[in-house]
């Protein structure tokens, strides 16, 4: 019988601690701190669940950029970059700041 193996991050299967938006990290972790080291300013660990997940979501293209490496870099592609994206036009959200949320 042969295990099945996914060739990429599936969102579904994404941990609750990811911060909404495009980037994320699923359930196929194995913690081997790549993306924390590539990209420390967006991934962060779990310290009791043994995986990491993206704590806050790029904000400059250097972040996007090394979020990006994170992702390439993944030995078992268990980042992806298909998550809902904030999307912020004029006049947008509501009286506390927030964004609208499209999904992607």
């Amino acid at each position: 019988m042969c295990a099945h193996f996914k060739l990429m991050a599936e969102f579904e299967d994404r941990f609750d601690d990811n911060t909404t938006g495009r980037f994320y990290v699923d359930d196929q972790c194995i913690d081997c701190d790549l993306c924390r080291e590539t990209a420390p300013d967006n991934f962060t660990r779990n310290d009791d669940g043994g995986y990491s997940f993206v704590y806050k979501q790029p904000e400059n293209e250097e972040e996007d950029r090394l979020a990006r490496e994170a992702m390439e870099g993944c030995p078992v592609e268990a980042i992806g970059d298909d998550g809902p994206v904030q999307t912020v036009s004029e006049g947008a959200g509501d009286a506390g700041g927030n964004a609208s949320i499209e999904a992607g």
